[in-house]
C-alpha cells in the first residue's frame, strides 16, 4: 500500500524556468536589434537639428550660415563642441569672406529661418577636410 507519508519523486518533473529580473541581459535576451534603440533620442534631435541639411542655407537674427556637414554620432559631436553632446553641424559663415568652417550644436529655433537648400556635397575646398582634426 502506498504510504500517505512518502514523498513523490522531484526527478521526473522538469525544472522551472527562472524569471530574468526586468530589463537583464541574459544570453537568450539579446540587446534590441534595429536603427536605434532610443527612438525618442533620434526624434529630439531631428527636433533640434531642424530642417538643417547638408548644403543648406539658414539665417539667424546674427548671420546667414550654409551646413557643410551633419554629425550625428554623440562621441565625435561631443569632441568638436568640447561638451556632451547627441549632434553638431559644421557651418560656414557665408557673410564673413574668410568664413572659416567651425562646429555648433545650436538648437533650430522659431527665429532661425532656412534660406535654400542645396542638395549634394559641400564645396570641393571643405570636402576633403577632417572635422574631427579640426577641433
Amino acid at each position: 500500500m502506498h504510504s500517505m507519508t512518502a514523498t513523490p519523486t522531484l526527478d521526473s518533473r522538469p525544472p522551472l524556468p527562472k524569471r530574468p529580473i526586468p530589463h537583464e541581459k541574459t544570453s537568450d535576451r539579446p540587446n534590441p536589434a534595429g536603427p536605434s534603440p532610443h527612438p525618442q533620442r533620434d526624434a529630439r534631435v531631428d527636433d533640434e537639428i531642424g530642417p538643417r541639411t547638408v548644403g543648406a542655407i539658414y539665417q539667424t537674427s546674427i548671420s546667414a550660415y550654409e551646413v557643410l556637414a551633419v554629425i550625428r554620432d554623440p562621441k565625435r559631436a561631443s569632441g568638436l563642441l568640447k561638451r556632451t553632446a547627441l549632434w553638431a553641424l559644421i557651418v560656414r559663415d557665408i557673410y564673413r569672406v574668410d568664413g572659416e568652417p567651425y562646429a555648433v550644436g545650436d538648437t533650430w529655433t522659431t527665429s532661425d529661418h532656412l534660406v535654400l537648400v542645396r542638395e549634394g556635397q559641400p564645396p570641393r575646398s571643405y570636402a576633403s577636410a577632417t572635422w574631427s582634426e579640426a577641433a
